[in-house]
């Protein structure tokens, strides 16, 4: 009595699950783990058919079976382990592992199935081959990557060597071409000696003659005096004219010959603007023409900057030069400083011939010279030596101008 108290305690507590059915094939026992595996409660299931808890297919089987084995003895499951499908009361389906063996028992035979889910081994199984499938890709799109960063370094290496090739000859080129330059350097760099000496000698050479001339036009016009003769007095102020505008251009070139040179250096000092461009305004006044006059205003309070003074002078000079010469004998020339706590602004205005549109953006170079000067003269230094004396005291040029209306030129220089 004991032991079969133990006997069905220990089959209760089993994991995997116990059915034992007759030979027709009803269920006569299942134990608590086979009901949880197939979702039937024991009153469910006992007195059924096991066929119950067969898919259709393994059904017709498991009929077959046991026909085949009281027919002719010969047992194909019994004894014999299998994996096959569980159909579950909800009709899922599970796979586990059969194992049936035979219980002759009081002259009946009863068959005992031993049933071990196999849920968690077939999930594993499944992962572990979706796993290797997956490394399978990979290897086969690695090697196909690998294959092709292999193609694509040999080809970058043949590029590289092609590359290496024509820096070789490049180099070769440009040692030759900087042998070329080097010799055409040295002799632009002597040419440029040469220049800057016949610049000079020039100029110097031609101020004592120019002075005699200059001298020689005013003793004539003193000697002409007593002789009331207009004719003189027109052709002496013809020659002073020529005279000054020939030491312009000298003072222009020897201006420019300085600045390629190198030899113009700032001197910044701290002064006056308004009585500095008063000064301007006063010497100014002699190179007017006709009727023409020049308006100075200084706008501000605060006079007092720190510039450099021979540059600004001829910057200035410049500007209101050119306005006196493409400006009408009727015309008034604007002259305006101002000062604020960033920087000082000069501006210098005129109602002159204007600057057509086409040539404005070439008026700094040198020696150009706008379309619609005619015979007005001038060499087209003067607003590049203003350009590059701006910009060695870090100031800035701006303009605006109409054809026929005139030309606003405005210099604006930091202030600390």
């Amino acid at each position: 009595m004991e032991n079969s108290v133990l006997l069905k305690a220990i089959i209760d507590n089993a994991i995997d699950g116990l059915i034992t059915i007759d030979d027709q094939g009803i269920i006569e026992s299942i134990n608590p783990s086979a009901c949880r595996l197939f979702s039937y409660t024991e009153q469910e299931i006992l007195g059924k058919n096991i066929s119950i808890l067969m898919p259709q297919q393994d059904r017709m089987n498991h009929d077959g079976y046991l026909f085949r084995y009281k027919k002719t003895g010969q047992a194909s499951i019994i004894g014999v382990g299998r994996e096959l499908t569980g159909l579950r009361k909800n009709g899922s389906q599970f796979p586990f592992r059969l194992g049936v063996s035979e219980v002759k028992y009081s002259g009946r035979i009863i068959y005992a199935g031993f049933i071990h889910d196999l849920s968690r081994e077939k999930e594993a199984e499944s992962k572990l081959h979706d796993y290797a499938a997956l490394l399978e890709d990979q290897v086969q799109e690695r090697t196909l990557s690998l294959r092709e960063t292999v193609d694509a370094l040999e080809q970058t290496k043949a590029e590289l060597n092609q590359s290496l090739e024509n820096l070789h000859n490049t180099v070769f080129t440009l040692e030759q071409t900087q042998r070329e330059l080097n010799l055409s350097l040295a002799k632009e760099q002597e040419l440029g000696k040469l220049k800057s000496r016949f610049v000079s000698i020039a100029s110097h050479e031609f101020r004592t003659p120019l002075s005699m001339v200059q001298l020689s036009a005013s003793l004539i016009e003193r000697h002409a005096l007593p002789f009331d003769n207009p004719n003189i007095s027109k052709h002496v102020d013809k020659i002073k004219d020529a005279v000054l505008n020939v030491t312009a251009i000298l003072n222009d070139f020897l201006s420019l010959e300085k600045l390629d040179s190198g030899k113009v250096q700032t001197k910044f000092n701290h002064f006056n603007l308004a009585e500095f461009a008063a000064e301007i305004t006063e010497e100014m006044q002699i190179a007017l023409k006709g009727r023409q006059k020049i308006v100075f205003v200084h706008r501000g309070t605060e006079s007092m900057i720190t510039l450099d003074q021979t540059l600004l002078k001829n910057c200035i000079v410049i500007l209101i030069d050119n306005a006196i010469k493409y400006s009408g004998e009727e015309s008034s020339i604007q002259f305006y400083t101002k000062i604020n706590e960033n920087n000082c602004t000069i501006r210098i205005c005129d109602n002159g011939i204007g600057i057509p549109i086409d040539d404005q953006k070439h008026l700094c170079e040198p020696f150009f010279r706008a379309h619609n000067t005619g015979k007005i003269s001038g060499n087209g230094l003067g607003l590049s030596i203003l350009s590059r004396y701006t910009d060695l005291m870090n100031g800035k040029v701006d303009f605006k101008s109409r054809i026929n209306r005139g030309t606003l030129f405005t210099l604006t220089f930091p202030q600390s």
